[in-house]
């Protein structure tokens, strides 16, 4: 497909050849970061000095600007007949402050990468991989993230860094009936914020319970376990049955959930306050992150968004040397390619690639916002998207040799050892074979750190979404006072996610994971494709792709966003409705055995 030019009626007036090439007269001002010229001005500069792309006028207001005066030719105006001249209509405004920037490039590189890779990589891509055909299931998730995920990864990359704005205001730029979807955004991020730190805090509690000479959940002696604890690391000719429990599973169910205590959302019982607190000390840490904006929290995802990977090599390396690993890498990777012929591999994979890469929160609109304007955001997006696929991977292959260990020291078969997904397989299943490890603390304690930077990394992420968007959308009441806001709204989080910290606060994680989010981002991704592609304008978009990066996208991107993006978000349907077997309770995502 041709490159998309504009049609001579949609040029604008200020873009003439003559103006274009006379010097500047009087300097140019910036609204949001966006750049804005003075009517009587030759150029527009770029935040770094450099001439920038013609079209950096807000669209939708051709032939007038925004700092009071009209592009309209003033037929008084001496000389220069084709010039614009001022009509003082108002009275000139002064510049409004520069939108903030990301330090360096790594800073925005990092940010995206650690709010990209979380602790979905580590737990869900393995067991979706390995249920659904193994190796086989990577040709589905491929062909998913390149003509699903990656171009709605790149379009809101691009939106956030042409307008500038955050995942409200955006929509003045784009389609104002669609606003809606922006506020959308930021409750569902909220609900979000409700449950996924209280995973960081059950982290932040194991890696307390880590600095001790001997790991708590190592043996059946402590006061929370029961007669159905068995320990069969430590003893030989032990026999593992149904009923049976691990000190790992009695220690994540009874002393960290304390699940015992709660029959069910319909009675959650207290508070655990030891929760309560590794929370508390997780939204300090988050404060003193995000609360001074990108400048601050870009430094911290240096080592956030960095360690994860060294740790995931080194458990990589661990692995592979233990018992039976080749048992678990063989049942990851082995090819079932019966499995291509069913329709759910393919929804999996669609979903797997489209929560794994987080379009739709707001996040990837606001970090982009903060960026030069000719970033290029197209290699970007390749790139970023490329780490996180090869992320997943590459924690499916630490978690089976894992789980290849389990089998052998159980003697069971793999996939009876790797029939848990959530967060159990962090939490029991890992937690237990680390136990039987040499220097089991040591790898338990970075094992953990890695789970609460994976983490925090994510929260960083998704509170600045939330962020950007409410202080652009009310900047003058605001944006002055963002240290407060920010602390009001962790408040806020905080309070949400009490219920999340009772004795049944597990199955209130579980009821958040799976139905307060799925079926609202999926429905918000898809109003927002079909507003740009549709609403906005499939040629209007390319040529701000076009004005930030100097090429236009190409037909292969078109048909993504314009067609292949929209059908692959109504296929995600079929993927929000849980399927609860006809034998499996409401609670099968957590371990009751030992209640």
């Amino acid at each position: 497909m041709a490159v998309i030019l504009p049609r001579n009626n949609e040029i604008s007036p200020l873009n003439s050849e003559k103006e274009a090439s006379e010097p500047s007269k009087e300097e140019d001002y910036k609204e949001n970061g966006a750049l804005i010229k003075n009517s009587i001005s030759g150029h527009k500069l770029s935040e770094d000095g450099d001439k920038a792309p013609s079209g950096s006028l807000e669209k939708g207001d051709t032939g007038r600007m925004f700092n009071g005066y009209s592009a309209v030719q003033n037929p008084d105006s001496p000389g220069d007949g084709d010039r614009a001249a001022p009509v003082a209509s108002a009275p000139l405004q002064a510049p409004a402050a520069a939108r903030e920037t990301w330090s360096k490039k790594a800073d925005f590189l990092f940010s995206v990468i650690g709010y990209a890779v979380d602790l979905g990589n580590v737990w869900r891509f393995p067991y979706i991989a390995y249920q659904n055909g193994g190796g086989a299931f990577l040709l589905p998730y491929v062909l998913m993230a390149v003509f699903g995920g990656i171009p709605l990864f790149y379009m809101e990359l691009a939106l956030g860094q042409y307008h500038k704005n955050g995942a409200i205001s955006i929509w003045r730029k784009i389609c104002p009936i669609f606003k809606g979807i922006g506020y959308s955004i930021c409750i569902v991020a909220l609900y979000v914020s409700f449950y996924y730190n209280t995973i960081i805090a059950w982290a932040v509690y194991y890696l307390y319970s880590s600095f001790t000479s001997e790991l708590p959940w190592t043996n059946c002696n402590n006061k929370w376990n029961t007669q159905n604890c068995t320990n069969y690391f430590l003893k030989d000719n032990v026999t593992w049955n149904k009923y049976s429990t691990s000190p790992a599973e009695e220690f994540y169910i009874r002393q960290v959930l304390q699940v015992n205590k709660s029959s069910g959302l319909d009675d959650l019982g207290g508070i655990c306050w030891q929760l309560a607190l590794c929370l508390f000390l997780i939204f300090i840490v988050v404060y003193f992150s995000i609360w001074k904006g990108v400048k601050t929290s870009g430094k911290v995802v240096w080592v956030t968004a960095t360690f994860p990977y060294v740790v995931l090599f080194i458990l990589l390396i661990r692995g592979a040397t233990l018992p039976g690993a080749w048992r678990g890498l063989l049942f990851y990777l082995k090819p079932d390619w019966n499995k291509l012929l069913t329709t759910e591999v393919w929804v999996d994979a669609a979903a797997q690639i489209f929560f794994s890469l987080g379009p739709g929160f707001g996040v990837l609109l606001a970090f982009a916002s903060y960026n030069k304007f000719s970033n290029n955001c197209y290699k970007d997006a390749l790139v970023i998207s490329a780490v996180n696929c090869l992320t997943s991977f590459m924690s499916g292959c630490v978690m089976f040799t894992v789980l290849g260990y389990m089998a052998e020291k159980r003697n069971e078969e793999v996939a009876d050892v790797a029939k848990d997904t959530g967060p159990s397989l962090l939490f029991i299943t890992y937690a237990e074979a680390i136990t039987n490890m040499p220097a089991s603390t040591f790898f338990a304690i970075i094992f953990f750190l890695m789970l609460i930077t994976l983490g925090l990394d994510s929260t960083f992420a998704g509170l600045e979404g939330v962020i950007t968007a409410i202080l652009d959308e009310y900047s003058e009441l605001l944006r002055k006072h963002r240290e407060w806001f920010v602390l009001g709204l962790l408040i806020v989080c905080y309070l949400g996610a009490l219920s999340t910290l009772t004795y049944g606060g597990a199955f209130v994680v579980k009821f958040f994971e799976e139905y307060a989010t799925g079926a609202a981002i999926i429905a918000v991704v898809f109003l927002e494709s079909i507003a740009v592609s549709w609403f906005y304008g499939m040629k209007r978009f390319c040529r701000d792709v076009k004005e930030m990066l100097g090429f236009s996208p190409g037909w292969y991107w078109q048909i993504c966003w314009f067609a292949i993006s929209p059908l692959f978000l109504l296929r995600l349907l079929r993927s929000i409705t849980p399927e609860v077997d006809e034998n499996e309770t409401p609670n099968s995502g957590i371990h009751l055995n030992s209640v």
